[in-house]
Order: structure tokens, then sequence, then C-alpha cells
């Protein structure tokens, strides 16, 4: 989900400086809730997929919804669901090496 539309935003990540003035912080918290809301409607999304679509990132319908009930309306959800999907794999891919 933060993966999506950055190709507008290597020019800010190459260009970026330490922030000067309240103009620039008050830019900054900006683009961090704007980029938490574009993740929230990418989260949201998810909830189009059907479960096999889901199980094939490391998810599922369970982690959607408690990641959106989870975190608040200007918080980004793909953080907890990017944890999700990890610890998912962790215990996947420890089970099929006990075989």
């Amino acid at each position: 989900m933060s993966t999506t539309k950055y190709g507008t935003e290597l020019d800010l990540v190459c260009e970026q400086r330490i922030p000067e003035g309240r103009l620039a912080i008050a830019m900054l918290r900006v683009q961090s809730v704007w980029r938490a809301f574009r993740n929230r409607l990418a989260s949201n999304c998810l909830h189009d997929l059907d479960d096999r679509q889901l199980n094939d990132i490391g998810l599922t319908r369970h982690d959607v919804v408690m990641a959106l009930d989870r975190s608040g309306a200007l918080q980004d959800p793909s953080l907890l669901l990017t944890r999700a999907a990890r610890e998912r794999a962790r215990t996947r891919f420890a089970r099929s090496a006990n075989r």
C-alpha cells in the first residue's frame, strides 16, 4: 500500500532537507496525513479481493477488518497489515520447515 504512487514522492526523498520554520513543519505534517489517507483508501480496496487473493498476499479478511478498525481516521492501516502479513509468513514457513 505504501508503494502506490511513489513516482511523485521519489523527488521529495532526493531533495529532502531539514525543515525550517513553522510552514515547513506544517507541510511535513500535511504530507504525512495525506500519505496515511491515501494508504487507508488503498486498504479499503482490499475488501474487494476474495479470500484466495488475500491469502496470496499473506492476509485474511479478518486482518483487513482489524487493521481498519484499530487505526484511526488519519492513521495508516498499512503498518498493521504489513505486520500481520509478515507474522503469517513467519509461521507459515516455520511450519513447512518442520515437516
